[in-house]
């Protein structure tokens, strides 16, 4: 990035509990069930997703990333049908290294994939542990919040995350 451009605060996404919470919702009445996709691409909990959930993360001022587990599974499967575009992926580390006893395995991975930008993590896994791990070891602004996994994003959610954008 050059040297006079300000930084584009990233934003972080976990699928499994914000955007497919464990809970069911109501099916999105902008996209076919699940149900109706051929064979290869069924999976019920897919029918959680929300496209309202796309519109709301795409209306932020920031560089979605997907840091979930599917890894670029994400793109394939997740982006079309919340009407994202291919987003940047974090790659996870093969590695037996273990995080600091009650840090996330993802903390160290997402403060070193940042590389000093300003940065959201949005999962339902965050714990204070992160939280204090975050603070102590990474120099730039950073909000870790945690989306009830029963519920999923919430617009709530979302003005947390556009209030701290705005500063």
């Amino acid at each position: 990035m050059g040297a006079g451009l300000a930084r584009r605060p990233l934003v972080f996404l976990d699928v499994d509990g914000p955007l497919i919470p464990f809970a069911a919702r109501p099916a999105d009445p902008e996209r076919p069930s699940s149900s109706r996709l051929p064979a290869d691409e069924r999976n019920p909990l897919l029918d959680r997703l929300r496209r309202e959930d796309g519109r709301m993360l795409l209306a932020l001022d920031c560089q979605l990333v997907w840091a979930t587990a599917w890894m670029a599974d994400a793109n394939e499967i997740i982006s079309p049908r919340l009407g994202l575009p291919q987003l940047p992926v974090v790659e996870w580390p093969d590695s037996d290294d273990e995080p600091p006893p009650g840090v996330h395995w993802k903390t160290r991975s997402l403060a070193r994939w940042a590389a000093g930008s300003p940065f959201v993590w949005l999962d339902d896994e965050i714990t204070d542990n992160d939280r204090a791990w975050i603070a102590a070891h990474y120099s730039e602004r950073a909000l870790l919040h945690r989306v009830d996994p029963y519920v999923g994003l919430t617009a709530t959610d979302i003005a947390v995350v556009r209030r701290w954008l705005a500063r």
